[in-house]
């Protein structure tokens, strides 16, 4: 995958956030080097976060997002700062854009306060260097720079880098599992919720480390299974499913051949495994009325037999024999306040970032609430998450 191709959801997410009229979208402009947002001397011109992906020399492909002005007023500018809180939940760096002119404000400082608390790495920018050049005295972490002159913005953008390396180095979806030369079997169904003309990004991204790898990949639907196995000379290092038909698979796959998905894979590759393996033991505890949260996200075009809101209702309704209560929400939707909800059940999470999923369960784990994601909770509900754990000895023993 191209340093162009590279997905949102592994780029580093850079935030800029300040007052109205501080000069947010114009250091913003000057740093990308584009007219990614519009500029204007009346405040609050900047409504809603505005994000683009993009290469940002030194540091790569990145995603940098502009908010609108932490001190809106009225209603409509409570949300907008809401909407603003809210990108943080998802920012690995974040660059405070201050008006030189007018100096630190109180609203700086508690933003400042905000980013320490939640450990965000973080710049503080003085815009308008041309005319305010004598009048700050900087600290180790501040730069003076100019939007207009363009004084200083490679500067800027040299600290946003040194920050931006401080991100966790992503780990090993597969690759570490494997050996050169190595066969992996990917099962990957197309059916009425698949897209048309592409596979899905948990997909994409364990093939293609599976080939950096060196190693053959072989890709086949689970109706395709058996004949493949069986056409192989050797049996496969592992077989990859989709969560979907892990039970089909499963009963395919001889026990001397390892087994697990690609939404467990991704789990442990985010960091989320052993919470997601807790959370699964916890639903054979649901109960009638028990209230489970199934969130999404992504948002797609919800299909007649669609995973979130039809199929996995339905196998914890099976597999616990009760009817509990179910909520939804998608994309960047996601409820601060957990009271009543019993259980959790999340997507694989591929399109959001590290920081945005671990921040969810945060918020779960302070609320004493249990999450679970979809391939984990079918496995277990399929009675094979022991089995899809085995190449993880260190999660094994604990279902």
């Amino acid at each position: 995958m191209s340093l162009n191709e590279t997905v949102s959801a592994e780029r580093v997410h850079i935030g800029f956030f300040g007052l109205r009229n501080a000069g947010k979208s114009s250091v913003v402009n000057a740093v990308t080097g584009q007219q990614l947002a519009v500029v204007s001397d009346i405040k609050g011109t900047t409504t809603d976060p505005v994000k683009k992906a993009m290469e940002l020399l030194p540091i790569g492909p990145v995603v940098i997002i502009d908010t609108p002005g932490i001190d809106d007023e009225g209603t409509l500018g409570e949300k907008r700062v809401e909407k603003t809180r809210e990108i943080l939940t998802k920012t690995d760096v974040a660059v405070l854009v201050i008006d030189a002119l007018r100096g630190k404000t109180e609203a700086d400082r508690r933003l400042i306060e905000l980013f320490k608390k939640r450990s965000l790495p973080f710049i503080v920018a003085y815009n308008k260097s041309d005319v305010a050049e004598n009048l700050i005295e900087l600290y180790e972490n501040e730069i003076l720079v100019s939007a207009v002159t363009g004084e200083n913005i490679n500067a800027l953008k040299e600290k946003i880098g040194v920050l931006a390396k401080t991100k966790k180095t992503p780990g090993f979806i597969v690759s570490d599992m494997l050996s050169e030369g190595d066969t992996v079997v990917l099962v990957t169904p197309i059916d009425e919720s698949a897209p048309k003309g592409r596979i899905i990004l948990p997909q994409q991204m364990t093939l293609r480390e599976i080939l950096d790898k060196n190693c053959t990949a072989i890709v086949c639907q689970d109706a395709q299974l058996k004949g493949a196995l069986e056409n192989l000379k050797q049996k496969p290092k592992l077989v990859i499913t989709d969560s979907q038909v892990f039970g089909k698979v499963a009963s395919v796959v001889p026990e001397n051949v390892k087994l697990t998905s690609f939404s467990i894979l991704m789990a442990r590759y985010k960091g989320d495994l052993e919470a997601l393996v807790e959370g699964a033991v916890k639903l054979s505890g649901i109960k009638d009325g028990d209230k489970i949260l199934i969130s999404e996200g992504c948002t797609h075009h919800r299909q007649c037999n669609d995973i979130g809101t039809v199929k996995i209702p339905n196998w914890i309704r099976e597999f616990t024999n009760s009817n509990p209560e179910f909520v939804f929400t998608s994309g960047g939707d996601f409820p601060k306040e957990l009271t009543g909800i019993s259980l959790i059940v999340h997507c694989g999470g591929c399109m959001l970032n590290e920081k945005e999923m671990k921040y969810r369960l945060q918020i779960a784990k302070e609320q004493g609430v249990p999450v679970v994601n979809y391939g984990v909770a079918i496995a277990q509900m399929h009675g094979i998450l022991k089995r899809s754990l085995e190449i993880f000895p260190s999660f094994y023993e604990r279902v």
